[in-house]
C-alpha cells in the first residue's frame, strides 16, 4: 500500500481492515464472529474457534481459523443455506469436499478418514536439505537424554529454531515424534551441536515414514485415556515427563508429551500429576462433546500403570507425604468419588502414552504407533488392550 502521488503527505484512514495489516486477522474474526450469531450459531468458552448449530435432530458445525473454515453436519440441505448465507455476506470461495486443510491432508477411504502431512514433511526436508538423507528406525536412541550443556554451540540457532517450529506443527498427526520434539524444543534459546543433531536424525526418521498419518474410524462412542510419567527423567533440572493420549472409539483425539512444571520427589507423584493433567484434559473433551450433544454412555476410563497412583485415586485418607500435592489428589479423588472417572490399571506393555515419555527400543516403538493407529494408509488393528 502507498500514499496517492498527488498527497503524499496525507493520512489515508481505513473504512475496513486491509489483508496483510497486523489487525487484519482480529478485525475479520471480530466480524465474522458477530455474523454467526444471526444463522443461529453458538460458541462454547471451550473452544472459541467452535460453532455450532442446531435445528432439531440436525447439527451443522463450523470450526475457523483465521480466514479457513471446516464446515460439516448431519443435514446437506442445512449445509448449503449456511454456505448460501455466508457467500451473500463474504467473499468466500467453496472448494467442495474436505481434502486439504492448514497443511493436513485429508483422506476418505470408504467409511474412514486418514490425515497425514506427507507435503509438508517433503517440503520441510527440502527446506533443510535431507531430501536425500538415510532414513532410521525412531526419532530419538532408546532411553536418550539430551544435556543443556553438551559440546560446541550450534552457530545457527535461528535454523535450529525454525525447524523445531516447523516440526512442532507436524506433531498434530504425528504422536510417534511428540517425545523427540518435546526433548529439542528445550533448547531453543542456546542449542548445541548435539541437540542439531538430534533434530537430524528427527527428520531422518521422517524421511522413512513420509506416508504415515492417523486412521479414524466410525465406531462406538466412549472416551478413555492413557497416562504415563517418567519420573526425574530430565538430566538438567530432574523434572518429570507427563505423556498422555485420549481415545474416543479406537481413535486417538489428544496427546501430548510435556515436562512437569516442578520436579516430584516419588515416582507416585509423577505419575498422579500426569492422572491430574489427563483428567483435566478429558474434562475438556466431554465439555467439548456436550456441547456437540454427544452423550457419553459410560464414565471415562483412565489407565494408568502405576499401582500407588490408582491407589492413591481411592483412599480417602490425606497422608502426610502426598499433603503438598493436595490440589491435584482431590482434583482426581472427586471426580472418582462422583462416578465420574473410572481409573484401572494397565501393564507397562500395553501403556500407550508410554512413547510420549521416553525414546523406545524399535519393535516396541512400532507396537505403539500401531496402537495408535499410525501408519500408511490401511487398516489397522490395536495390539494390546
Amino acid at each position: 500500500m502507498a500514499q496517492p502521488p498527488v498527497h503524499p503527505h496525507f493520512v489515508c484512514k481505513l473504512h475496513k481492515s486491509l489483508y496483510g495489516l497486523k489487525q487484519a486477522p482480529r478485525a475479520w474474526n471480530e466480524r465474522f464472529t458477530t455474523f454467526l450469531p444471526s444463522l443461529g450459531f453458538h460458541t462454547t468458552y471451550s473452544d472459541s474457534s467452535l460453532f455450532v448449530k442446531h435445528v432439531g435432530s440436525e447439527i451443522v458445525i463450523l470450526l475457523l481459523y483465521v480466514d479457513d473454515i471446516i464446515l460439516t453436519g448431519n443435514a446437506i440441505a442445512a449445509i448449503q443455506h449456511v454456505i448460501q448465507s455466508l457467500t451473500t455476506e463474504f467473499d468466500i470461495k467453496d472448494l467442495g469436499t474436505l481434502h486439504y486443510f492448514l497443511g493436513i491432508q485429508i483422506s476418505r477411504i470408504s467409511t474412514r478418514l486418514f490425515l497425514s502431512q506427507t507435503k509438508y514433511i517433503q517440503d520441510l526436508l527440502h527446506k533443510t536439505e535431507m531430501s536425500d538423507c538415510k532414513p532410521c528406525d525412531t526419532p530419538c536412541l532408546p532411553y536418550n537424554r539430551l544435556l543443556k550443556n553438551d559440546g560446541v554451540l550450534f552457530l545457527e540457532p535461528g535454523t535450529y529454531r525454525s525447524i523445531v517450529g516447523a516440526l512442532q506443527y507436524l506433531t498434530f498427526t504425528r504422536p510417534d515424534i511428540a517425545f523427540s520434539v518435546h526433548q529439542v524444543s528445550q533448547f531453543m534459546q542456546q542449542p548445541m551441536v548435539s541437540h542439531y543433531t538430534a533434530v537430524k536424525r528427527i527428520l531422518r526418521y521422517l524421511k522413512g515414514t513420509l506416508s504415515y498419518g492417523i486412521t479414524y474410524a466410525a465406531g462406538e462412542v466412549g472416551l478413555k485415556a492413557f497416562s504415563d510419567a517418567d519420573w526425574a527423567s530430565n538430566p538438567n533440572d530432574r523434572r518429570s515427563t507427563t505423556g498422555l493420549v485420549v481415545f474416543l472409539g479406537s481413535n486417538p483425539i489428544s496427546w501430548s508429551s510435556k515436562k512437569q512444571q516442578t520436579v516430584s520427589r516419588s515416582s507416585t507423584e509423577a505419575e498422579y500429576r500426569a492422572m491430574s493433567s489427563t483428567t483435566a484434559e478429558l474434562d475438556w473433551i466431554q465439555q467439548i462433546l456436550t456441547f456437540l450433544k454427544i452423550q457419553m454412555s459410560c464414565a471415562p476410563v483412565l489407565f494408568c500403570d502405576n499401582l500407588s497412583a490408582i491407589a492413591l485415586s481411592f483412599n480417602l485418607v490425606q497422608h502426610q507425604k502426598t499433603k503438598h500435592i493436595e490440589v491435584d489428589v482431590h482434583f482426581v479423588r472427586e471426580r472418582v468419588a462422583k462416578k465420574q472417572l473410572l481409573v484401572q490399571f494397565v501393564s507397562f506393555r500395553e501403556q500407550f502414552a508410554d512413547i510420549l515419555t521416553k525414546g523406545l527400543s524399535a519393535p516396541l516403538f512400532r507396537t505403539h504407533c500401531s496402537n495408535l493407529m499410525l501408519g500408511i494408509s490401511s487398516n489397522h488393528e490395536f495390539e494390546g488392550r
